[in-house]
């Protein structure tokens, strides 16, 4: 019996070998609370938790499967991982469908969307092409550079997803931040975008996201349109208190004031229900697990590993502040989910996916200490 059980706890050894079990362990966390928030925010759907439950269940696997693959094989493999990521999203302008444009994919029991894996696969493709140049990056590494990020945001734009092509685009820049490109192209850069806000403003823009921005700017302007979302979202945070109202107990998504309550607002429910004490805990579990991938990119003595974990570490950053601030209005409604607490398929698999990823690359660098 004793041989059993010192073969199986081996087993689990090896099998556990890979992951990080202190981000693990945070990211479980984290997807506990998201089924809770998902539980009271769908007026106690047990099927829509379960989807959910398995989704992370997928994610989990995947994230295990990832943390598995050696760091060489996964930078051999960037370039054409890269490459096939691009194709659904050439695809999903044909065949796909939305509410403003094509996001989705439907697979019969499933909706892809494929700009999701774009936030994975863009600064890992950017940072297996800096690694190889010499760093800090010079103006001589831009236009590849440049390419690689414009192209899977180019196919996002012509989604009409516009809030996520920004957020694929800061992946790209943190990646450029990380490898030492020089402040000035980022200034410049930024006085570039602002001096074509006025084209995109006319030209580019939907009547729909127009309306968010000038939402977002006095939302009380049509209280009962186009500022009922944030508003509403407004008033549930609000409500919330110093405690929350108690778990299931939030008026304003279980009496339907609060629109997208198990995807986009979600963590509005989140306040309501658990206050600013229940948000602080989950803000420091999101900074726990940034921290953890910003030591892993510092403790690595791999210029590719480190440019990738760094900018995903950051990008997740964007990701919670984009939708803090989406909730609260303090920025325009974009459509971008909280991460791991939003309902959703393709956002929660691909983001375990590429904590994953991290992890393979940080059992690199355990393995060589």
């Amino acid at each position: 019996m004793s041989a059993i059980l010192r073969f199986l706890a081996e087993l689990l050894l090896r099998l556990l070998r890979s992951l990080d079990l202190v981000l693990l362990a945070a990211l479980l966390v984290l997807m506990g609370i998201g089924l809770a928030t998902l539980y009271s925010a769908s007026n106690e759907s047990t099927r829509m938790v379960a989807t959910q439950g398995a989704y992370f269940c997928v994610g989990l696997f995947a994230l295990w499967l990832a943390s598995r693959v050696p760091a060489h094989v996964l930078k051999q493999f960037t370039p054409p991982i890269y490459i096939a990521s691009l194709l659904p999203l050439v695809l999903v302008l044909f065949i796909g469908g939305g509410k403003y444009g094509n996001h989705w994919i439907n697979l019969g029991f499933f909706n892809f969307q494929p700009s999701e894996m774009a936030k994975l696969t863009l600064p890992l493709m950017l940072a297996w092409y800096l690694d190889r140049q010499r760093l800090p990056a010079t103006l001589g590494t831009l236009p590849m550079a440049v390419l690689i990020i414009a192209l899977p945001v180019g196919l996002i734009l012509l989604q009409r997803d516009f809030g996520t092509a920004m957020l694929v685009l800061a992946a790209g820049v943190f990646v450029l931040f990380l490898a030492g490109l020089s402040w000035w192209w980022f200034a410049a850069a930024a006085g570039a975008a602002a001096a074509i806000a006025p084209v995109a403003w006319f030209w580019l823009l939907r009547p729909y996201q127009k309306d968010r921005i000038l939402t977002f700017l006095d939302p009380e302007s049509d209280p009962m349109g186009a500022g009922w979302n944030i508003i509403q979202s407004k008033i549930a945070i609000g409500g919330g208190g110093l405690l929350g109202k108690g778990w299931g107990q939030g008026t304003q998504s279980h009496l339907d004031y609060l629109p997208e309550h198990t995807t986009d607002f979600a963590f509005a429910v989140l306040s309501e229900e658990f206050g600013w004490l229940g948000v602080s805990a989950v803000l420091a579990l999101y900074l726990f697990i940034i921290g953890r991938c910003l030591w892993i990119a510092a403790d690595s003595r791999d210029g590719y590993a480190r440019l990738f974990v760094g900018a995903w570490a950051l990008a997740l950053m964007v990701y919670v502040l984009v939708n803090g601030g989406m909730i609260s209005g303090l920025l325009p409604v974009v459509g971008v989910p909280m991460p791991l607490i939003s309902y959703g398929g393709t956002s929660s698999v691909t983001l375990l996916l590429g904590f994953g990823v991290v992890m393979a690359l940080r059992a690199r660098r355990a393995i060589h200490r």
